[in-house]
């Protein structure tokens, strides 16, 4: 892979063309820069704050298209797992299984992501500090050959709010895995509009330039043409017009970083 990673695409899977049209435009886009691109997208949020917020298609349908995204599209493509049964069906399509951030200390979950041989890619948990995710580490590498990944996604702090402390970036670093800053779901405002979650999209760019200012080595982002019409995490999301701008600050600070023998 590339030096740097873009993980994006929309929080959540709602149709097929509209999938297959932000995958193939996020494809075009980073095309222009030397960052290595996954789509990402969910199948089920089971994590909803209410029972009547959309979830996905669910396993089957959202598979199916995640495979379309992989083989017309030609992306790795990454989603996330809530049980151990959905783990099989799940590693015979995509690249990278993730772990979301409120199950980072499932045992199990993490082992048998771990004995498919894909890179996982766990969520720090809001609630985790940075040193006690070396654990979740171990687990992750006890069958698993492959690369781990950690993403930073915010701490919660106070009610219905997350802060980002950049120090966890090197003391995760520190365990010998990539980190990856999620920018967007560290400004979600958790439960903030009664019933679903809010968020602070104007402050996306700035975590995402402080991010690589630290040295993460990817990005996280959640995206959508109009993030106001989401069916999940639209406030956090960013609208796809605003991206060539962001990818072209993050491919500057790089270069700032390297003139300055700064690696990620």
């Amino acid at each position: 892979m590339k030096d740097f990673l873009i993980l994006a695409g929309p929080c959540v899977l709602e149709d097929l063309d509209l999938t297959l049209y932000m995958a193939d435009f996020l494809k075009k886009l980073l095309s222009k820069f030397e960052f290595e691109y996954v789509f990402k997208a969910s199948f089920d949020k089971a994590n909803r704050t209410s029972l009547f917020s959309y979830r996905g298609p669910g396993l089957e349908k959202g598979l199916s298209w995640l495979y379309e995204v992989k083989t017309k599209v030609g992306v790795p493509v990454t989603t996330d797992v809530h049980e151990t049964w959905q783990i099989k069906p799940v590693a015979e399509v995509v690249d990278v299984i993730q772990i979301p951030a409120f199950l980072c200390r499932q045992t199990d979950l993490i082992l048998e992501a771990s004995k498919t041989g894909k890179i996982v890619n766990i969520k720090k948990g809001q609630f985790m500090s940075p040193w006690d995710m070396k654990y979740a580490i171990e687990k992750a590498k006890a069958f698993n050959s492959s690369e781990v990944w950690v993403t930073e996604r915010g701490y919660s702090f106070g009610y219905r709010n997350l802060v980002v402390d950049f120090r966890a970036i090197p003391i995760m670093k520190a365990f010998g895995v990539k980190v990856i800053l999620d920018a967007t779901h560290s400004v979600q405002l958790p439960g903030g509009e009664e019933g679903k979650s809010g968020g602070q999209r104007e402050f996306v760019p700035y975590l995402v330039r402080a991010g690589v200012a630290v040295g993460v080595d990817g990005i996280f982002i959640e995206v959508h043409p109009e993030p106001e019409k989401a069916l999940c995490d639209g406030p956090n999301s960013l609208p796809l017009s605003s991206l060539e701008s962001l990818f072209s600050q993050i491919a500057d600070l790089r270069e700032v970083l390297k003139k300055h023998g700064i690696s990620s």
